[in-house]
This record gives structure tokens, sequence and C-alpha cells, in this order.
């Protein structure tokens, strides 16, 4: 039956196109000049899925759903199918590639270029790469041979080439092209063709003819032709069975040849006469679909009879199928079906699919005679197997269904890039940049500093063929494998020695190779082939050697630290099983990670690892998650950044070179379609944030937790580095614990809005112990009183720990300095509290601080107030932030014993605060009825709601106090003139701040402690006077001017003074008998308070 030569149908503009069928004959997929592939469902198809693959594509292949383009761009990239997302670059040429295969199972791919070179790539490991070199003009084309053992090319040059892939070495030539300097100058593409199965021979389009070359032999066995084909043949291709060879040529002809008989059993001429680039066969071997040069995609059907293409594996499901029906019907003699002596499947039932045949089958099949006449089976077993021995089922073959083992990792050198590169990356750190060039003109490495002034860029023959580097602040260091001449060498350049020989080389022992280099402070390491680690001085003198437990993967030092990852196992469906040790070598010689699993993400490999700038050990996996040690919890790993979801597109990725703790940075290069950058042009180094994977972090709980838990695991390295003796940046320190407190902070605030005062508890126990008396001030004036409560509780357990730490356990000298240097920080507490305390009452309860401001000032002009105590100033409207003079006497409240220590003068100070800041009328600290009695150390009255109640009837109910008699006002009077006087002997701070003195002393305060924080509070008051002298007379002067402004702006103050001890206030009689009067009420209602 002739072929139907189907309308051609327009596919892309004008220019080269290429064709092939998916796997199972349902999709065409086309390429063409205009960088597009399009993905056909039949030659009808209105409406092609289309994916833009690059400027032009010249070539594609398909199988087992990858999609591989070779494109102008002078890359071969690789998409899904059908979807066709981009999947990453196999690899890059430094000309346009021009074409591309698989090989017969899909694990490699071979490209063809115009720089003269052809590269055989794994499709899952695009590292593992084989380079053939050999041809001197651009590569026309590739073939595989069907048992990967040979490659077929052609090239502009006019030789045909077979290379063997295991050894990298070209076979044989043949020299029967024209030669051309370019690809499109050839006259033709030259498209050679293997046949399937056995490859017994390859197929060369030579000018008009077909030439078939034998496998092994190498020789001429045949030639195709026809004597309608006026141009050159351009393409050929092998029909699925091995039978037929067809041909597209120049001049527009397809040919289709038996090839046993070398006719011509189909011939069709293009309907327009264009050049035929691109022929594939249908699976079942029915129809052709080809391309022309114009972009026109075309189909030729019934070309064979298609059951003759048939494959083996559906003629045995068929067969199977029959014999399946057949079994079911069969019967023996005693009525049982024959199935039953059919061999069973591991679960009890039929296993059709089975290698193995059952026994009723192996009768079934050898019961036909030569005329396919069927036997009587009964007759059979009566006669020819009288006497035999009873047949024992065949046991069926084992078929292991279960996770099967992965590919290990092969070594490498983290900031490197690929070795089988010309140009390429041996390191980029943080201290500079090595490359390395291997070409026909050049074989050197060149090495560049970040920072100029650590050394000046060098340039170095590379004779010994290094292919592993890196570099520190003190050497470089070089290592290369062994070759049939010379033992594997380890190279140093030592550029900050103080000698003039600056470089050694030792030579590793026979059958030993370096596998990954690294440097440290003082010493150099290379790991090798026989599993050892073997430790250098910088200087050239060995040291320590140890064996590994497994295989190297790579290895990373900083300081003193060695940090290594190896194979500790095989790893399962797609997972590598690898191990870590962390060293400590110089000083305290230990092993920190002792060959623990190394965290990985499901399914992925090791792409970089090493150290922070801080020396915090870090590693990136192929999902592109970044994981660091977090000391503080068990040497755990925790996921810090995730690179790939910065990416935008699938197959883009990032390339990490450096990470910083403080800041938080993560330097690395974006790569378009890649895994790793070309050296030219210079890539462009970006910064990604960090961030932890907790959840729902789009909201203000999920970020704020986020931000804390990143900036805790971000500051654990001072404690290391405190540990090992390092000196630290203190003030980095403390800026990061202030930045945990103010997320704390926020985070209690967030708390409170949404009731969860449970939550709030669990979260002042992060808190210090002085955020917690912010944490009290806000849930007081929230009216959450319960909460308070228990805050102030964990204020005194938090005071009793710390103490209890320091008396029993001591603290060790940098430790101690630390907590004994509280009141230095004590200015940027203050600071945080008063910028807390503003942002949070702006959010929460703006209100209740109306409310409670309005009360403060009421109770300003209250008897026994204090108006030194920094509640008052945080409290009291002020345009200037007044928490410069709070919180700074940790001595407020004295007593006939003795001073206390540091921490239990914090906690005085902190529920003195509390107290106070509840309602400010329920201090029995500071009242001028109580003022002889011991200081309350309860954070909260125990009936806050009854002390409440007595302070408003004190600020709206003056009608209470009005039923007091002149008597007892005048015994309250005299009862608090002695109170007052004993009280100011001990707490002489109290004392309103009426003189300059006096308010210098107030705002000098913390200064004075600070500097000498045992002094009693006589001894300060002393010290501060002489203080106080040293000040020039102007200086002293604006302080009493002071003074006497704030005296003036609190005339309620003024009515609090004592008529026997404020002369200077008693000018006018008006004026002294309304503070006689005002006194009077005050005390009384003073009075009636303390008896409550």
């Amino acid at each position: 039956m002739p072929a139907e030569r189907k309308l051609m149908r327009y596919g892309h503009s004008e220019g080269h196109t290429d064709v092939c069928f998916e796997d199972t004959g349902r999709y065409i997929v086309t390429c063409g000049s205009d960088g597009d592939v399009r993905i056909w469902e039949g030659l009808d198809d209105d409406d092609p899925k289309s994916i833009n693959v690059g400027e032009r594509a010249y070539s594609l292949a398909l199988k087992d759903g990858k999609l591989v383009t070779a494109l102008s761009n002078n890359t071969v990239q690789l998409h899904t199918f059908p979807e066709g997302d981009p999947d990453g670059i196999l690899t890059r040429f430094t000309t346009s590639a021009n074409h591309v295969t698989f090989n017969s199972n899909g694990s490699q791919i071979a490209a063809a270029s115009g720089d003269f070179m052809i590269k055989i790539v794994e499709v899952f490991d695009s590292s593992r790469q084989k380079t053939l070199r050999g041809h001197q003009a651009p590569v026309l084309s590739v073939a595989f041979d069907p048992k990967d053992e040979f490659l077929a090319s052609a090239s502009c040059d006019g030789s045909v080439a077979v290379w063997k892939i295991e050894d990298q070495v070209q076979v044989i030539h043949w020299n029967v092209l024209q030669k051309s300097n370019d690809v499109s100058n050839s006259k033709s593409l030259c498209r050679l063709s293997w046949q399937p199965s056995s490859g017994k021979l390859l197929a060369v389009p030579v000018d008009r003819l077909v030439q078939l070359y034998e496998r092994a032999s190498w020789s001429l066995v045949g030639s195709l032709s026809d004597d309608f084909i006026t141009q050159a043949v351009n393409v050929v291709a092998w029909s699925p069975c091995g039978k037929y060879l067809a041909a597209g040529s120049v001049g527009g002809f397809l040919t289709v040849w038996d090839v046993e008989t070398k006719q011509c059993i189909e011939r069709e001429k293009h309907e327009k006469g264009y050049t035929v680039c691109g022929i594939c066969w249908h699976p079942s071997g029915g129809q052709i679909a080809y391309t022309d040069n114009e972009g026109c995609l075309g189909l030729l059907d019934n070309v064979t009879d298609s059951s003759l293409f048939a494959s083996k594996k559906d003629k045995v499901v068929a067969a199977r199928r029959e014999s399946k029906y057949e079994d079911l019907f069969e019967e023996d003699d005693d009525g049982h079906f024959i199935d039953d002596l059919s061999v069973k499947s591991t679960n009890g039932t039929d296993d059709d699919d089975d290698i193995m045949p059952s026994i009723a089958r192996r009768q079934k099949s050898g019961t036909f005679d030569n005329d396919d006449t069927p036997i009587d089976a009964a007759s059979i077993k009566d006669k020819d197997m009288v006497g035999l021995p009873p047949a024992v089922p065949a046991v069926p073959q084992q078929i292991y269904e279960g996770p099967m083992p992965t590919r290990p990792q092969k070594p490498f050198q983290p900031g490197s890039t690929p070795t089988h590169l010309i140009h390429r990356f041996m390191v980029w750190n943080s201290v500079g940049i090595v490359r390395g060039y291997n070409d026909e003109q050049d074989n050197a490495i060149d090495v560049e500093f970040h920072d100029t002034s650590i050394h000046h860029a060098m340039h170095l023959t590379n004779s010994l063929g290094h292919l592993f580097a890196d570099l520190s602040r003190e050497a470089v260091l070089l290592g290369c494998e062994a070759t049939d001449e010379l033992a594997s060498k380890l190279q140093c350049l030592h550029f900050s020695s103080w000698d003039t020989n600056k470089e050694w080389i030792v030579d590793l022992p026979k059958d030993e190779d370096v596998q990954a280099v690294c440097l440290g402070q003082g010493w150099a390491a290379a790991a090798t082939s026989a599993l050892l680690i073997r430790i250098f001085s910088i200087g050239g003198v060995q040291k320590e050697i140890f064996s590994l437990p497994g295989p190297i993967v790579c290895m990373a030092g900083h300081g003193e630290q060695l940090f290594i990852v190896f194979h500790r196992g095989t790893g399962f469906d797609g997972d590598q099983a690898l191990g870590v040790q962390l060293f400590q070598l110089v000083q305290k010689r230990m092993q920190v990670i002792c060959g623990e699993p190394l965290p990985m993400s499901c399914k992925s490999y090791l792409s970089w690892m090493g150290f922070t700038a801080e020396g915090t050990p870090c590693y990136v996996d192929s999902e592109g998650v970044l994981r660091m040690l977090n000391r503080c919890l068990g040497n755990t790993w925790t996921p810090v950044c995730n690179t790939q979801e910065n990416c935008k597109g699938k197959s883009d990725h990032y390339w990490v070179v450096g990470v910083h703790e403080i800041p938080q940075q993560l330097r690395c290069i974006p790569c378009k379609g890649s895994r790793f950058p070309p050296t030219l042009p210079r890539p462009a180094v970006v910064i990604l944030p960090f961030k932890l994977p907790l959840c729902q972090t789009t909201t203000e709980k999920g970020s704020l937790e986020e931000q804390y838990w990143r900036s805790l695991l971000f500051h654990n390295h001072y404690d290391f580095l405190l540990s090992s003796g390092c000196e630290i940046d203190e003030e980095q320190r403390h800026k990061g614990q202030k930045e945990q407190q103010e997320l704390l902070m926020k985070m209690f605030a967030l708390s409170c809005k949404l009731e969860r005062e449970f939550r709030c508890v669990e979260l002042a126990e992060l808190m210090t112990q002085n955020v917690v008396t912010l944490a009290i001030r806000y849930a007081s004036r929230s009216h959450r009183m319960a909460l308070a409560q228990r805050l102030g509780d964990l204020a005194l357990e938090k005071a009793v720990a710390e103490q209890e730490d320091s008396e029993h356990t001591g603290y060790p000298g940098i430790w101690k300095k630390t907590w004994c240097s509280q009141s230095e920080s004590e200015c940027e507490v203050q600071q945080l509290s008063s910028h807390r305390e503003q942002e949070v009452l702006q959010e929460g309860c703006l209100e209740d601080q109306d409310e409670q401001e309005q009360m403060d000032i009421h109770e300003i002009g209250k008897p026994g107030l204090n108006l030194f105590n920094k509640d008052i100033s945080h409290d009291t409207p002020s345009p200037k932030p007044s928490s410069k003079d709070g919180r700074v006497n940790p001595f407020k409240v004295s007593s006939s014993k003795p001073p206390a220590t540091f921490v239990p003068s914090r906690m005085t100070n902190i529920l003195d605060s509390m107290t106070a800041s509840c309602k400010r009328s329920s201090s029995g600290v500071f009242s001028g009825g109580t003022a002889g009695k011991d200081a309350i150390l309860k954070p909260l009255a125990p009936r806050p709601k009854s002390k409440t109640q007595t302070t408003l009837l004190k600020i709206r109910g003056p009608k209470a106090t009005q039923k007091k008699t002149e008597k007892e006002s005048m015994e309250e009077d005299i009862k608090d003139g002695h109170a007052s006087q004993g009280a100011s002997a001990q707490n002489s701070e109290n004392i309103k701040p009426t003189t300059g003195f006096q308010l210098w002393l107030e705002e000098n305060r913390s200064s004075l402690l600070v500097e000498n924080p045992d002094l009693e509070e006589t001894d300060i008051i002393k010290e501060a006077m002489g203080h106080f002298r040293t000040l020039t007379a102007e200086d002293r002067l604006s302080w009493t001017e002071r003074a006497k402004e704030q005296t003036g702006e609190l005339p309620d103050v003024k009515k609090r003074a004592r008529v026997d001890n404020n002369d200077e206030f008693r000018n006018d009689k008006e004026s002294n008998t309304k503070k006689k009067k005002t006194i009077d009420t005050s005390k009384l209602a003073a009075f009636a308070f303390n008896k409550n």
C-alpha cells in the first residue's frame, strides 16, 4: 500500500527545524529558529503547546519525560515533558550547540558544538561530563551506539569518526564528506544513525548516497541510492525494527529503503521542494514526521505495514493475555483447573507478569505439533510421563521491590565549579578567588584577593595539573591527582611567611590521591583516597594523621576548627547518607561532633559547606537549604534560609560564596538556568536575607517569633568565642540582646491584646529582670492584675536565681565582669524601657495611660510621695524622656541593715517600681504615715482592688477627709512630723529637689553608682557634694535656677513642704494659711489610708 503524504502545516518561522516523536507516539515535538519548542497531539492540532527555550533552537531530543535542546546561546538545556518547565543547563560551549541526542536508556546525552568539541553529560548529574576532542572544524552531528559503547560524529572537517566512550578515544574515522568552515556553509547536515537493537550498521549520508559501515570491522558493506535523488542527502533515520531506512535530501525527496534488499520501497517529493532538515519514525513504525527549512511540519502515513514494527514486549504481553484467558477454562482429568499447578505469587495470587512461566503454560506451549494441531493433554500425561518423578513446581524469581541504592556523591571542593570546565573557579571564599585555566594556549592559576592589603594578585603556572585549591589570609593550598609518572602532590604557597622560602611541596604515597584540601589558622589539611586526613603546619611540618569512617565528600577549615563531611553508608531512593565530624585542632584538641548524620533535604546532595565569617559551621544542599550549627541546642542543625524561594525560575539557582552572622547576610551568585556561574564575565554577588521556616510567618505573631529566634541563633557565636578565650565586640552583643528584649516586649504586648495571659508569662520567662519590670508595668496599666501578680513572682524568682548562681557557682572572669557591669548598661535598659513603654502604650492602652496620668498628677501633691521615684518620671507628662533618672539606684530602700548586695538591690528597685506603678497612693514605702516602716517586698499590694478604690476616694472624694476634726489633724501633723524626721535620716534621696545640688544629684546618681557601687547612701551624698563643688560658679547657678523653675512648675509640691523646715517659702501670710489647710487635709487622707 503506497504511503499517504498529508498536507504540511506551518510550525515555526523560516529557518532550520528539527522533529521527534514522544516515546509512546502520542505527541510530535518540533523546534525551530524562532527559539520555540511546540508539542503537537497530531498534525491536525490547531493549538499546539509552545515553550520558548532561547533565541534559536538547532536540535532537540526527547526520552523518559526529559526534553533536551541545543541552543544558539552555547548551552544545552533540559526541560520537563510535557509540562515544559526548565530543569537546568546540562552543559555549555563557547559557541552554538549544533546537535544533541540521548543514549539508549536516557541516562546520558551527547552534544556537538561549533567549537570542535563533543560532550557526553550525565542527565541526573551534569557535573559528570566527558569531552571528546579531535575534530578540526565544527561538529555537525552525533549518534549513540544502541549498546552505549561507541559514539559516531560528523564534522565540517570532512570526517566521520567513531569514538569509544569509556576511553574517550577515537577508534576510526573516514574522510568522506565535503569540507566547510561552518555548519551554515556545509553541504549537508550529515545526521548519522545506528541500526536499532544490535547497532550492527552505521548509516552515513555521503553526497547523494547513504553508506553503511559494519560495526567492529568498520568496513563499508554497502550503500543505498535512488536515481531520483539529485542533491545531497541531509538526514537519515532507521525504523524501530531496524529493517528500513528513511532519508531526506536537500532537494526535498523523502526515500525509504529496505536495507536487506536495498530496494527503494517509498519515494515522496516535498510539495514545494524545500530541504528536509528533520526526520523521525513513529514508535510503531507506520508514520514518518519530517520538517523543512521553511519551518513547516509534514507527515507520511502508512509507510509500511505497521504490524511488522510491533516490539517484542508488545508480543509478549499479547501472548500472556491470550494464555490467561485460555487457562481460565482448561481443566485436568479430575475436573480441577490446571492453574492449580501453576506457580503462585508470594501474596497468594496469580502473577501473570512473572518472568518464570507457570507449569500449566509450559505444558500448553509444548502441546502443539508442527501443524499447530492441539494434542490431548491427558494422553500425554498418561503415556509420556509414566514412571517419571512428579513435576516440581518451578520457583519464581524473586523481584526486589524495596528502595534502590543511591550513587554516592563524588568529592568536591567547596566554592569550586566542576573540574571538566576549561575555565573554572577552583575556590571562591571570603578571602579571595582562585581561577584555573586549562586550554591549548595556557594552563595556569590566577589568585585574586578581595582585600589587596593581604597580598597582591598572583599568576601561577599549573604545570602539575592542580584540581583542588583553598585560600586563606596566610597561604594558598593546591592539590593534584597522581599520574602514570608522578605521585599525587600537595603544594602550599605560604605568602605570609617572613622568610624567603615561601613554597613547599609534599608527595603522597603511591596509590593515594588528594581528594580535598583546606586551610586554617596555622595549619593545612588534605583528605586522600586512602580514607586518611593528613594535617600539616602552615610551614610544612607533618602533624596529626587519622582515618575517616568513610569516603570523603568535602571539608573546610576556619581558625582552629576542621569541618569534615564523609559517606557514612549507602543512601537509598535518591538520598545521600552523609556523616559529619568537627574538630578543634590547636589548643583544646578535641572532637566536637563525632560522625553524626548530616541532615539533608529529601533526594538532595551536598552542594556547599564551610563556616560563617564568625566561625559557625554551615552547609547548603542541592535544594538550596542553608543549615547552621546551633551550639546552644546540643550541636543540632537549624535551617536558616532557602535560596530557592528567591529564584524566579525552576532551573535557576544560587551559588553560595559566604555567610555572615553580623550583619545577617548570605552572599551568593545568581545562576540563570545553571547551578554554577561562568568565570567570564565576572559574576556579581548578591545578598539574600535569612528566614527561619517557622509557621505563619506572614502574621504579626509569627513574624516577631521568627525575628526573635533568628536573632538569638545568630548571636550564639559570642558564647563560643568567649569560651574559646577570644575577644568579642561587647557593643554588638549588647545591641543584639537589646533587640531580642524589644521583640519579646512586642510579643508580650500582642499577647496581652489577644488576652493570652498564660502566653505572656511564657514570654516573660525569656526576658531579663529589667524587662520583666516593664512587662509588669504594662500589665498593671492594662488592668490585668492577676498577670501582674504572677510576673511579680517571676521577677522575685529571677532575682533569687541570679543570687544563687553568683554565690554557689561563681562566674568566670568574663561572666563576672558582664554581670557586675549591669549598672553600666543601666542607661540602655532605661532607654529601652522608656522607648518600649511609649510604643506599647500607644499600641494597646492609650486610654488607660490618660487616666493613669491624671491620677498621677493629683497624687504628686499628696504627702509622703517621693519625687525622686523613677516611676513618677515615667508617668509625669514631659516632652523629654525621663527614664534617665529612673531605676538608677539599686540601694534606694535602706534601713538599719547593712547595704544589700548587687542582686537584691536590683530586686528591691524592681519591687519599688512595681508598687508605685500599680497605684501611686498605695505605696507604703513613700507615704507620709508609714515612712518609718520597713520596705514592702511584695511587687503588688495584697488587696489591689481596695487600694484602688481608696486612691479614687482620695482623688475624687475629699468629703471623707472633711469629717476629721481639727484635733485629729493636729495629732496627725505631729506624728507625721516625727515620722518624716525619722525617715529623712534613712532616705535622704526622698527629699524633693528644691536646690540645685539635689537636682544635680538626682540626674547624676546613676553615674556615681557605676563608679562607686559599694558606697552607702550618706557616702554617696558626700561624694556627690565633692563633684558638685568642682563645677564652675555658672554651672552651679544654672542648676539652682533649674531647681527653682522645676519647683515653680509644681505648685502642689510646694504645699507638701513642712512649715517648720521651709522658711524661704513663708513670705505671705495668706499663702501660709492655704498651705496649712492643704497639709491638714492631705495628712488626714493619708491617716485614713493607713488605717484601712
